[in-house]
């Protein structure tokens, strides 16, 4: 806490996911008349339950980026969570602070959710002073570039938009064309990977005092959370962050693109960046990270599909779904395409489970609050979407467990892409998918007690007949989708004996769920 000010200007709240040195609400700031307020509240921790390590590592960052402004000569009031008189709320902790210095005006940084935003958006009214709220230029695209390029368009896909940010960017642009003489080099990048005893292994960082502190308390505070403490390893600190940003960069990004869809048992990282937490929280710049990769391609240092592919990630899937997250309004989380209703199993919260592939991206994601695009898409999501499970659940469980989720970014990735509970705003079909998928692109059916070659039976992978099941139940939705034509073909191709047999053997499994 910091002693009342009758000479404070402006106050300064620094959010959660605002850890930048450069965030906007600093920009012109003067120190000498600023108070920076950091709030650790209990509505941010538990609006869904987030994952133990989530809550560690943000709380630890904030601590950590609190002791780097104070360092740099600014005064910063931070509000811990166990503060007897917290208030709970970013807007009850604003009211405190108003009372303790009666700034001249309120200077924030946009909030990155719509529930957030509603909260800045009422200041002012409810202060009685002036809120000055400023656009996140941590961002290649402002909300209103995105709906300039959005405004009229038959079809948002995310690859056309990207485009755009590669000419703004400059990135891997060679003149007004792209590098390599494609913009998308997806196809090189599908490769099933192998054990390899010198696969790079992401930096782990000991817990500090800080860090220890925080720990303790998010296992007295969020006992009932998902997930567990235990080897908590994260990066706390720009620098720490940024050790992890050159390990990858050096390590890890030329072999990146080749297995960036790869899963292997007991591997959770593989050649994975592992940066997306520090990105989301502002520990790392983005475009930097960028251009850092392109630098890798340009000195020769990493092949051109791993530097776009890793590229393609940022200022493309990042970008485009923030993009999307704010020109659809809040009301988005509510779209349900399909109809989906059917509750999330329980062992999404325990892992134990004997289908390999769910145990090994649900126990990992409960362990490390990670798992990368792939055992997100096409194993725990593409099997939520094959059940028919409740897209707001399956949203909200996505948001629970990862460190890197933040809802501007994962419930379009969640809802949109996953669930295709949007109906075909971000994807042009489902990313519904059979067994034959994962066992293609990993080990995980040679050590499950389900044979991914049958489609029924007592040990047929679960995923076949699913997979078919899907598509009937949702014909009159889907049948029409010229990418969907194929399988209806195939389906229609089947002996009605075997159709039945697939129906009876998806009825029985989904049965077995309730």
């Amino acid at each position: 806490m910091v002693a009342k000010q009758s000479t404070v200007r402006t106050l300064v709240p620094i959010l959660g996911d605002q850890l930048s040195r450069d965030i906007a609400s600093l920009s012109g700031a003067d120190p000498a008349s600023t108070i920076v307020l950091m709030m650790e509240v209990a509505d941010e921790t538990t609006y869904v339950r987030h994952h133990k390590k989530k809550i560690a590592f943000l709380f630890s960052a904030m601590r950590h980026h609190a002791q780097m402004l104070r360092a740099e000569g600014w005064t910063v009031d931070y509000v811990t969570l166990d503060d007897p008189d917290n208030a709970g709320s970013f807007t009850g902790e604003i009211a405190r602070a108003v009372d303790r210095y009666a700034p001249d005006r309120i200077v924030v940084t946009e909030a990155g959710e719509w529930r957030v935003a509603a909260m800045l958006d009422s200041w002012e009214t409810v202060f009685g002073i002036p809120v000055d709220i400023r656009g996140d230029t941590r961002f290649v695209a402002s909300h209103a570039d995105f709906d300039e390029w959005a405004t009229d368009r038959k079809s948002l896909r995310m690859e056309f938009f990207y485009r755009v940010m590669r000419r703004r960017t400059g990135l891997l642009m060679d003149g007004d064309d792209p590098v390599g003489g494609e913009w998308n080099f997806d196809a090189q990048n599908r490769k099933p990977a192998d054990n390899d005893l010198l696969m790079p292994r992401p930096i782990a960082f000991p817990p500090d005092a800080i860090t220890t502190d925080v720990l303790a308390l998010v296992a007295d505070r969020f006992a009932d959370h998902p997930g567990t403490l235990d080897g908590f390893d994260f990066a706390v600190t720009q620098a720490d962050a940024m050790r992890q940003q050159r390990h990858f960069l050096n390590h890890a990004l030329p072999r990146f693109g080749d297995y960036q869809d790869a899963m292997l048992t007991g591997e959770p990282y593989l050649w994975h960046s592992i940066l997306s937490p520090y990105v989301n929280a502002g520990l790392l710049d983005p475009l930097e990270l960028c251009r850092q990769a392109a630098a890798r391609f340009d000195e020769g240092k990493a092949p051109i599909n791993a530097v776009e592919g890793f590229v393609r990630q940022i200022i493309g899937w990042r970008e485009y779904m923030r993009g999307i997250y704010w020109r659809e309004g809040p009301d988005y989380v509510d779209r349900n395409f399909l109809n989906a209703t059917r509750d999330l199993p329980g062992f999404y919260w325990t892992g134990e489970t004997d289908m390999h592939c769910l145990a090994q991206a649900i126990g990992q994601t409960l362990t490390h609050a990670y798992a990368h695009h792939i055992q997100r898409l096409m194993v725990t999501g593409n099997y939520a979407l094959l059940i028919g499970a409740d897209p707001r659940q399956v949203h909200e469980w996505y948001l629970e467990v990862y460190a890197d989720a933040y809802e501007w970014v994962e419930l379009p990735n969640t809802l949109g892409m996953s669930q295709f509970a949007d109906g075909g705003l971000l994807g042009s079909k489902p990313y519904a998918a059979s067994g034959a998928y994962i066992d293609r692109m990993s080990d995980y059916c040679r050590h499950c007690r389900y044979d991914v070659k049958k489609r029924v039976g007592e040990n047929a992978c679960p995923f076949n007949a699913l997979y078919w099941d899907f598509l009937v139940r949702n014909e009159d939705r889907l049948g029409r989708n010229v990418r969907l034509a194929m399988p209806y073909r195939n389906w229609a191709r089947m002996r009605p004996a075997d159709r039945e047999a697939t129906l009876a053997q998806a009825a029985g499994y989904l049965a077995s769920l309730d």
